[in-house]
């Protein structure tokens, strides 16, 4: 079947299986590969891309589906060659491990902030409970959308800054910033190698 979707602002046409999934579409037929495909169960949520705006778990969109639709992978959160603030806050507040699943991660807290930009820590873990990070890192997670989110806003200087009461539910300590002492060099800080962000996209 022929199918025209455009991803990340480019049309692309292709002459695909009716089977295909989405996920491979994107990883295999455009190189796209900052998306995963963990499960293939839409249990783990390593594959979520948006679909006209919305999160899907690719893994379970067939591409046909997806034909005269608009495609955004995580290779299309940067402009301009500046990064998105959500990816810049999961670079400083260290809201990765592995690595497997932060694109899915951060896929959905750019949309969580497009539709709330001042969300709970609370509203966090809902919107990121589809899925899974196997290194258990959700407290920096949760802190990295927490920042975005004032980055969002325009706040100088943004830090996670909770609301009362909500230190303890992330693990952390209020008014404190991600790295008090500095990013960790592993992120940029002193003695990094590369620049923070470098592997979060």
């Amino acid at each position: 079947m022929k199918i025209t979707v455009t991803v990340n602002g480019t049309d692309h046409a292709r002459v695909v299986e009716p089977r295909l999934l989405l996920i491979h579409f994107l990883r295999d037929d455009l190189g796209l590969t900052g998306s995963h495909w963990g499960c293939d169960t839409s249990n783990c949520g390593a594959c979520v891309v948006w679909l006209d705006e919305a999160p899907v778990k690719s893994c379970t969109v067939l591409a046909v589906m997806a034909d005269g639709r608009r495609v955004t992978t995580v290779e299309g959160l940067a402009a301009g060659g500046a990064l998105d603030p959500v990816q810049e806050a999961f670079a400083e507040c260290h809201g990765l491990q592995c690595g497997f699943c932060t694109p899915a991660m951060m896929m959905t807290a750019r949309w969580l902030l497009d539709n709330n930009p001042d969300p709970t820590a609370a509203e966090v873990r809902e919107a990121i409970s589809g899925q899974v990070c196997r290194c258990t890192g959700y407290e920096n997670i949760v802190r990295s959308v927490l920042r975005a989110a004032k980055q969002d806003s325009g706040a100088a200087g943004a830090v996670p800054w909770l609301r009362p009461g909500e230190g303890a539910a992330i693990g952390g300590v209020e008014g404190l910033p991600c790295f008090p002492g500095g990013l960790p060099h592993a992120l940029g800080g002193p003695r990094g190698d590369h620049s923070p962000g470098e592997g979060t996209a």
